[in-house]
């Protein structure tokens, strides 16, 4: 019959366990091992250590720990005590306990984790409220504003009733927008009314995508005069009463033009030119002054190719009286020539 000592180094060998990795698993001295595999009992520190070690020998290496530790007290010639069976038995029972196979259905798990889900039911449950109430608050003011806005515009139109006729329609006109129509093209020249304009405007000249030299003429003076790099705005105020301006362009692709904030589209006309000339005839959005504008647009744009100066429309009008006054005597037959 094989001793104990072999019995434990066949399961060891059976393993493919050295006596080093043995060492490193159980933390028992290899010459302990080694002791207890030669049946050199006497090597340990004493019987307690004996047993000890050659049961944790035997759970390593797979083999039943009771068998070994019985068979190694016949080997001692000395029965186990009542303590050693206690401790055999409360191992047992552990070793049992841990190798029981877990209850891992569906059920055991809801109930595992019951407590964690109802915890976070109510959370959410709470947040849900406060989000709910706070919305109903936040719509609640909302509409009592928009009620009491509406109250408040309702009011003032029944308040506030039109006084008169010709001061409405006045008033319709004044808040007439501002237009920029363009009148009249010669070569590249291009005359624009800007209708309904303040009575003090403001050009704004600029660059994007390159620079431009441009030229600024009020009233047949220069005003201003340079170039402006890809990114730069240069901004002209216009004397009040000014009726005409002119702007030389030099660079028609990479230059914008704003009028009283609106946008100039002036390369609608022949985009292919790169220099070119803006003539810009302000009004204030009557019905006389943009008839006289209109006038003088077509006399400048009939006399830009010969290099005519365009006729001033004071002058027009002073010549037209003259003649008046010239055919005094026959007042029921004169006919204002326009042209």
């Amino acid at each position: 019959m094989a001793s104990v000592g072999q019995k434990l180094k066949d399961a060891r060998i059976a393993k493919g366990l050295t006596l080093d990795d043995l060492q490193q698993t159980t933390k028992i001295q290899k010459r302990y091992l080694i002791a207890i595999e030669e049946g050199n009992y006497d090597a340990l520190p004493g019987k307690f250590y004996v047993k000890a070690f050659a049961r944790q020998y035997a759970e390593t290496v797979g083999l039943n720990p009771n068998e070994i530790i019985q068979e190694l007290d016949q080997e001692l010639g000395m029965p186990a005590s009542p303590e050693e069976q206690a401790e055999t038995t409360s191992r047992v029972q552990k070793r049992e306990e841990l190798t029981r196979p877990q209850d891992n259905s569906l059920s055991a798990k809801i109930s595992k984790y019951l407590p964690t889900i109802i915890i976070v039911v109510v959370v959410v449950a709470i947040l849900g409220t406060i989000y709910a109430v706070a919305w109903g608050n936040h719509e609640k003011a909302k509409n009592q504003q928009i009620e009491q806005t509406n109250t408040k515009v309702a009011v003032s139109t029944d308040v506030k009733k039109p006084a008169k006729k010709k001061k409405s329609e006045s008033s319709s006109t004044s808040k007439k927008e501002q237009k920029i129509v363009n009148v009249a093209s010669a070569g590249s020249t291009f005359t624009y009314n800007v209708e309904n304009a303040p009575s003090q405007s403001t050009i704004e000249l600029g660059a994007t995508g390159g620079s431009s030299w441009d030229a600024v003429y009020v009233g047949g003076a220069q005003s201003w005069q340079g170039t402006l790099q890809s990114g730069t705005t240069k901004e002209i105020q216009v004397p009040t009463g000014t009726s005409r301006v002119v702007l030389s362009i030099g660079n028609s692709n990479a230059s914008t033009v704003k009028i009283n904030g609106h946008k100039l589209n002036f390369l609608a006309q022949n985009s292919s030119l790169t220099v070119r000339k803006l003539v810009l005839n302000f009004t204030n959005g009557s019905s006389s002054t943009n008839a006289e504008t209109q006038s003088q647009t077509q006399t400048a744009a009939q006399t830009q190719g010969q290099g005519q100066t365009v006729n001033n429309q004071n002058g027009y009008q002073t010549n037209q009286q003259q003649r008046y006054q010239q055919n005094n005597g026959r007042t029921n037959n004169y006919q204002t020539v326009t042209r």
